[in-house]
């Protein structure tokens, strides 16, 4: 019996251990949601303002004949994977590498430290992608576009909907498609729209990119921070049966210890 409970006492000591390291975790994600959700909405701010003049711009009949909006070698993909940089933030890693490996693509540009783990790249953090390794990212893409190898170009992210869903998507950002909207009447283009849509999409892509690596980095700390409350409420029910346990099996060896004595002084 006293095997038993020196065994219950080690793991009710690991057990509290884990407790302590979760919500330490917990701690930390949610004390990085604040600055994580406010870079994320600048952000957003900006993709949507490229967004508006992009799209205003490819609805010129003129941008009709830029190499952005033609499609390259059929089946030929390009995705870009935006992963963490930790785990333990329950699903989040997984259910986005389950997405980027259903299109397979041609190629794959992970950012994260997971993600280019998983995918032998060299490391780089989603928390510290900046505009310009974006920037750099952008125009080799926008070089291989323009000659003809990818069909399509698009961004696999965590879109964050809200503190309790946060959903994986793609977002192509090649080719671009032709809108209906009207060219605004007070704005001239010089010398036409199709030179400034060319102009500005190495800026657009990056701003695109920048733009789901925030929102990512926003979904994983979100993640983290549920994943850990879940674990430290479960290490706390772990704890809860395994102190029940202790106490009964103490309780037993105190019991069979006077059992012993009475036993032995009545003889």
């Amino acid at each position: 019996m006293g095997v038993d409970i020196k065994s219950l006492k080690n793991r009710i000591k690991s057990v509290d251990s884990t407790l302590h390291l979760t919500k330490a975790m917990g701690l930390v994600a949610s004390a990085k949601i604040r600055g994580a959700s406010i870079a994320m909405n600048k952000s957003r701010e900006y993709a949507n303002a490229l967004d508006d003049t992009v799209s205003l711009l490819s609805s010129a009949k003129s941008c009709e004949r830029s190499e952005y909006m033609k499609h390259g070698k059929e089946g030929k993909i390009c995705l870009i994977a935006i992963a963490g940089d930790r785990g333990l933030a329950g699903g989040y890693n997984s259910n986005l590498f389950k997405m980027v490996e259903a299109q397979n693509a041609e190629k794959i540009i992970p950012i994260g430290k997971r993600a280019c783990d998983r995918y032998g790249a060299e490391q780089v953090k989603t928390e510290t992608f900046s505009y310009a390794d974006a920037i750099v990212l952008s125009k080799e893409l926008c070089e291989e576009f323009k000659s003809g190898m990818y069909e399509k170009i698009g961004i696999v992210y965590t879109k964050y909907v809200s503190m309790m869903s946060q959903n994986p998507q793609i977002e192509w950002v090649l080719p671009l498609s032709k809108t209906e909207r009207k060219s605004k009447a007070d704005i001239i283009y010089e010398p036409d729209e199709r030179t400034v849509l060319e102009t500005v999409m190495e800026e657009y892509i990056a701003g695109k990119i920048v733009a789901a690596a925030k929102e990512s980095f926003t979904c994983e700390v979100v993640a983290r921070r549920f994943a850990m409350d879940n674990a430290g409420k479960n290490a706390g029910e772990m704890i809860d049966g395994l102190k029940l346990e202790y106490n009964r099996a103490r309780q037993g060896a105190i019991t069979q210890e006077i059992t012993e004595i009475v036993a032995g002084s009545g003889m």
